[in-house]
């Protein structure tokens, strides 16, 4: 006789789940000042190991070699991206005087609505205003410190990616064969594909990514130099890098354009550029991200959202940038074990399940 397999119920399962979740969730947390910089590494190492392996293989580098000249075109390439923002910015610090003017006009301009609508005259405004730039100027050398503190840090942060980078690239075959050996050599297969499929879709997602937010780039620079609104090439630069950031960077893209155009133009340049950005952001979202990326990362809608909120709360800014990259893995991990499929189908299975389906009636 075999004996049966013992199975724990169902809430006994879902609390071990639960707490197994709360653990990791905690050990992310707590570790992360290494974990950060190491998965952004991960990230940048494999949209870099085709420029590698093209180094190793036909350039006759070696490995060494090969990754650290891989890393510096990335950095050549972030600089010139960081060289044209700073070129436009450098416009705006030109016309310093003139956006002096304007916003001061402008200021005006509210001092008067304020006065009309609530009755406070101009000398308490100017008085609350005095009062409010005494504080901060009071605090100047604490806001300066952290200032300080937080750029070094940043910069810090970049050369730890810079290094996980190039090891990861160096010890790519220990890896993967350390892994191999974990899992145990029946399951090379499984293991070989998930990992090629890891490297296919976030080299593909990042790709498109980047493609995207050139497009929607040049599109923005396009329609503002059309309507005649100054500074049309930051604005557009500024509205395509935003991009990058899933569901939130559309509402600082659109805060940034409208202050910039406020201080530099008029009421009505400034609703012409919201309503161009949200006209731009819908046929990204409608027509560009499902043709570009969407194809390569098919994530439910609604986990990528949560997603992306819990990267913020636990990691912040570069949780939100890591969040949708770190959820696509997970996917991949759970579609190729029979056990965990259910999680992956939670993650995004009604594309799969639907051309499944429409395969299986096809074949009927």
């Amino acid at each position: 006789m075999t004996a049966k397999k013992l199975l724990a119920p169902f809430y006994e399962r879902l609390a071990l789940v639960l707490i197994g979740f709360l653990a990791l969730g905690y050990l992310i947390i707590v570790g992360k000042e290494l974990l950060d910089p190491m998965i952004f590494g991960f990230i940048f190492a494999i949209l870099l190991l085709p420029v590698s392996n093209f180094l190793e293989r036909k350039c006759r580098l070696p490995r060494s070699a090969s990754s650290l000249v891989s890393i510096l075109l990335l950095v050549g390439l972030v600089f010139g991206i960081l060289y044209l923002v700073g070129s436009q910015i450098s416009n705006v610090a030109n016309d310093w005087p003139m956006l002096k003017n304007q916003v001061t006009q402008s200021l005006k301009d509210l001092q008067e609505w304020i006065q009309g609508a609530f009755h406070i005259n101009a000398e308490k405004q100017m008085h609350y205003v005095h009062t409010t730039a005494d504080k901060i100027m009071a605090s100047g050398s604490d806001v300066l410190g952290t200032t300080f503190g937080a750029i070094s840090s940043l910069m810090l942060f970049y050369v730890f990616i810079m290094i996980f980078t190039f090891f990861i690239l160096l010890y790519r075959r220990l890896l993967l064969r350390f892994i191999i050996w974990v899992f145990r050599d029946e399951n090379e297969h499984v293991v070989m594909d998930i990992v090629q499929n890891i490297q296919s879709i976030l080299r593909q997602y990042i790709l498109g990514l980047l493609l995207e937010m050139v497009i929607v780039a040049a599109v923005a620079i396009t329609a503002f130099w059309i309507i005649g609104i100054k500074y049309a090439a930051l604005l557009g630069i500024i509205v395509g890098l935003f991009n990058i950031i899933p569901y939130i960077g559309i509402f600082t893209a659109l805060l940034l354009s409208a202050v910039i155009t406020f201080a530099t133009g008029n009421i009505k340049e400034t609703i012409i550029v919201i309503g161009s950005v949200v006209g731009i952001h819908a046929i990204d979202a409608n027509f560009l991200l499902p043709t570009i990326v969407g194809s390569k990362v098919r994530l439910n809608a609604l986990i990528s959202f949560i997603g992306i909120i819990l990267g913020e709360m636990i990691w912040g800014l570069s949780g939100m940038f890591l969040s949708i990259p770190v959820i696509a893995i997970f996917k991949i991990i759970f579609d190729r074990i029979e056990s965990l499929k259910p999680w992956g189908y939670l993650l995004g299975g009604d594309y799969e399940y639907k051309k499944k389906a429409a395969k299986a009636m096809k074949t009927d």
